[in-house]
């Protein structure tokens, strides 16, 4: 039997056993890096938000229609993604990579609100895609009962680029350029494929279905179209908690730093103790959402999130200042729990032919749920002072997510095949 590591840091996410191959540990650490890009890249937007509307000359105002156009970037994804069942996880995944480190490097020479906008645009669809990867990769490799725990700690290495962007937020008023040099490191992959393409192998399944005559490799859109045709119910499922889900979230992320600057009176070294303090009860979300719905199921646990989301995001925006560490900390808890279920879900239902497609149709739904819950706020809002209010009823879209969770096949401790072989639902 081959070597298993099983290091002390991993038990709470994969158990004691069974322990991880070396291979499959180096993999879980590389793929990481698409989510860690992408927490960085939005957790920048969200907390920098009155620096770079200031900076660029964005109306208040105006900053929803402005994110709700990064948002749609998603849709670029969805054309994206498709690539990864034809010349496969691992090169489509580098290619991103490659794709969201310029983008994101652009957009801190852009000068306008609409350059910003449109580099945000381009960097997002190259993120998306490589976090949807990453999440794709795991499930292909790891055995039934260890995937939603090795999804849940893809998403805590990820987190910690969140956790990244908030410690340097803090110092903008110091750093030459402000927000412009958060967006410039964005460089850093770049400079890491080299190494990536070295470490990071293909997927067993996707290489075994690539030298199976009866799944040949086909054009680019053929995986929209076995999407499409083989597993409608399941599609439409996923993809309408996906929509819901991500309307009644967004301007709860979004607005955060906003929120507290502007309503409470914090200064970004505030705000980044919020996000660390308030992290350490949000990284629970991803043990809960990975370890345990690979124990509990993942509907149990998608659903128990999504009904608490709510009164917790209206606590944070309508309730008193000294609740707003531990509101802010137990929605990201049960937001993230969620997600990391959603995840497993848009890859676990599909067939390897178009796995990664179907993580992709999850990411241009939740585009546009982020768009229209973002255009909503701008609608909704005549001033500054309707936000809360208003961020507080588009979180109760949450509700809608859980109710459709009722209607998706339980898939915890059940291998691919198995899942993939019954009859499409």
């Amino acid at each position: 039997m081959s070597e298993r590591i099983n290091p002390r840091l991993l038990r709470p996410f994969f158990g004691t056993t069974p322990a991880l191959p070396p291979q499959t540990l180096r993999t879980l650490l590389l793929v990481s890096l698409g989510l860690f890009f992408e927490n960085y890249d939005l957790g920048l937007v969200n907390a920098a938000l009155p620096q770079i509307a200031d900076g660029l000359g964005m109306a208040a105002e105006d900053t929803g229609y402005y994110l709700s156009l990064i948002r749609l970037g998603g849709v670029g994804a969805f054309l994206l993604i498709p690539l990864a069942d034809r010349i496969g996880r691992r090169r489509t995944f580098l290619l991103c990579l490659a794709g969201m480190s310029l983008g994101t490097f652009a957009s801190a020479l852009s000068q306008t609100p609409l350059q910003f906008a449109v580099c945000q645009m381009a960097s997002r669809a190259f993120l998306l895609t490589a976090a949807a990867l990453a999440v794709v990769i795991l499930a292909e490799e790891l055995p039934a009962e260890q995937r939603g725990g090795g999804i849940g700690l893809l998403s805590i290495l990820g987190g910690i680029g969140f956790g990244l962007g908030a410690v340097l937020y803090a110092a903008i008023d110091w750093l030459p350029y402000g927000w412009r040099t958060l967006y410039a490191i964005g460089l850093l992959p770049v400079l890491l494929l080299p190494v990536l393409r070295r470490s990071l192998r293909e997927t067993r399944r996707f290489e075994a279905q690539q030298t199976d005559a009866a799944h040949p490799a086909g054009s680019w859109l053929a995986p929209l179209a076995e999407l499409a045709r083989s597993s409608p119910r399941r599609a439409a499922a996923v993809g309408l908690a996906g929509l819901l889900s991500a309307m009644g979230g967004i301007a709860f992320h979004q607005y955060t730093s906003w929120f507290v600057k502007n309503e409470h009176g914090w200064s970004p070294p505030q705000y980044a103790l919020m996000v660390i303090g308030g992290g350490l009860i949000a990284l629970a979300g991803n043990v809960i959402g990975g370890r345990g719905s690979d124990r509990f199921g993942r509907r149990r646990i998608g659903i128990a999130g999504w009904m608490l989301f709510p009164p917790l995001a209206a606590l944070f925006y309508l309730g008193p200042s000294h609740a707003l560490v531990l509101a802010w900390g137990f929605a990201m808890l049960c937001g993230s729990a969620s997600d990391i279920v959603l995840r497993a879900l848009a890859t676990e239902l599909f067939p390897t032919s178009h796995r990664a497609t179907a993580g992709g149709w999850l990411i241009l739904v939740q585009t546009l749920g982020w768009s229209l819950g973002l255009l909503l706020v701008g609608l909704l809002t005549d001033s500054p002072e309707d936000l809360p209010p208003v961020i507080a009823l588009l979180s109760l879209a949450s509700l809608g997510a859980a109710a459709v969770f009722l209607f998706v096949p339980e898939t915890n401790r059940r291998e691919l095949e198995e899942l993939t072989a019954a009859p499409p639902g």
